[in-house]
């Protein structure tokens, strides 16, 4: 089950979530440099880590699972968060060159629908980055983050599952190697952490990256039955610019894209 996207988002604006998020912000661009031109779908709570690429990629999207709810976001720009089910994305096949989850994979129970749906958008060409807790790792085992919550991976797991879903794993990661704790002096060490961890406790880390590409395959005729797609649901800004919980999103409303 998903975390309320009330609770994700006020975990990033912690000490302990700005480290975070700068750590992983780092990994992420060391896979994708450069995303000019491209088109960039984050799922999940993938927000805080697409904001780097606005000014960069041609378009970026943020789709929020609906179990999860919605927040407005860029709050100081034009909103590109919609809201859908992640086993039922809204975009034509092939709409993306990259997409990005994270805080995706360990709350859905429809991974196997959300992974071909996954690859249905995306481009021939494109490439797929999961971030996942670890599960060997710490963070994993604590529930004062979002990466202590669902059900954590393994590489081997991760790598398993995408090429069961017409993924070919390329290359793969970990981060976040300090504890997860709040202490003042902990986190301004982290960079030592990360140096350290990679080189002697991989199997320690926080969380799991693997980068894959589409595998194409001819479809049986079952599988090229395409669901309708929902329209996407663009959340406006509240007065006080607070997000939209679960039992707040208004039925019936869509946008277009």
């Amino acid at each position: 089950m998903y975390r309320d996207v009330v609770d994700l988002r006020e975990f990033y604006k912690t000490s302990l979530g700005q480290v975070a998020l700068r750590i992983l912000r780092r990994r992420i661009r060391e896979f994708w440099p450069d995303l000019t031109g491209q088109s960039l779908l984050g799922i999940g709570y993938a927000a805080p880590y697409l904001r780097p690429f606005l000014g960069e990629a041609e378009r970026a999207v943020a789709l929020m699972p609906a179990s999860q709810g919605v927040v407005f976001w860029p709050a100081d720009g034009k909103g590109l968060a919609t809201l859908a089910e992640e086993s039922n994305l809204p975009f034509d096949d092939l709409s993306f060159d990259r997409v990005l989850v994270v805080h995706g994979l360990e709350g859905t129970d429809k991974s196997r629908q959300m992974l071909r749906e996954i690859w249905r958008v995306l481009a021939g060409g494109g490439r797929l980055l999961v971030v996942a807790a670890n599960r060997s790792g710490l963070w994993s085992r604590t529930d004062r983050t979002p990466f202590g919550h669902g059900s954590p991976y393994t590489g081997a797991q991760l790598n398993s599952m995408l090429r069961d879903n017409l993924f070919v794993p390329e290359r793969s990661a970990r981060a976040l190697y300090m504890p997860p704790v709040r202490s003042r002096f902990l986190l301004s060490t982290a960079p030592v952490w990360e140096k350290v961890g990679a080189q002697w406790l991989s199997s320690f880390a926080g969380v799991t990256m693997v980068e894959a590409t589409k595998q194409i395959y001819a479809l049986s005729g079952a599988e090229r039955v395409q669901q309708p797609r929902r329209g996407l649901a663009f959340p406006r800004a509240l007065p006080d610019s607070r997000p939209m919980r679960r039992d707040e999103m208004p039925s019936g409303e869509r946008g277009e894209c």
